[in-house]
């Protein structure tokens, strides 16, 4: 019986060591699955430059880290530096990145394609920046509203989370749970909105 354990242990580190070598020889660790949805079907230079880049996109990696592994110039690797920057909350720089580049309106759906995952996670206080950038560019991405409007809410601001939100219920038809929220978040604040009666 001792000797069957033992075994069992063995092939049971052989395994164990034969998966974190074969994560090794890609060059990083593999990304969690909700980070890595948006990009990893893209194919392009600058989704496959962000798969390798995304475990420096935070504030304390971000600017030595594209220092040390630059996007590739120009298609959408603009778009994917500005997405860095941003879930490393450094909006500033993600909106230069954005300004600079060829569309900024795909570079800003690039940005939210790639936060989008962490909000439908939850953290609505963490992306209400990163998609009221978004907003910036594109005004009428009614999940981006709706992100934004949460977040304003979160942090105690009225009046930008009523205007947001607003905007996403006159968009957004679907009756789910979005739109549940969304409106509960504006009875709560005292609106009534007209598209509730849809």
């Amino acid at each position: 019986m001792t000797r069957t354990l033992y075994l069992a242990a063995w092939a049971y580190l052989a395994l164990c060591t034969a998966t974190l070598l074969g994560a090794g020889r890609s060059g990083h660790a593999a990304a969690p699955s909700h980070a890595a949805a948006p990009f990893a079907a893209s194919g392009s230079s600058g989704g496959a430059w962000f798969g390798r880049a995304r475990p420096f996109c935070n504030p304390v990696e971000v600017v030595v880290g594209v220092r040390r592994l630059p996007p590739p110039p120009g298609g959408d690797g603009p778009a994917y530096l500005a997405a860095c920057y941003a879930l490393a909350g450094n909006i500033d720089r993600a909106r230069a990145v954005i300004d600079g580049a060829e569309d900024p309106r795909y570079a800003a759906h690039v940005v939210f394609n790639v936060a989008h995952p962490v909000a439908d996670a939850g953290d609505d206080e963490a992306a209400g920046p990163i998609m009221s950038l978004v907003l910036e560019y594109t005004p009428d991405n009614f999940m981006a509203l709706y992100h934004a409007g949460i977040s304003e809410h979160a942090l105690g601001h009225p009046e930008a989370a009523r205007r947001h939100l607003t905007e996403f219920v006159r968009l957004y038809g679907a009756d789910d749970g979005f739109r549940g929220r969304a409106l509960s978040v504006l009875r709560e604040l005292g609106t009534a909105p007209d598209a509730e009666a849809r």
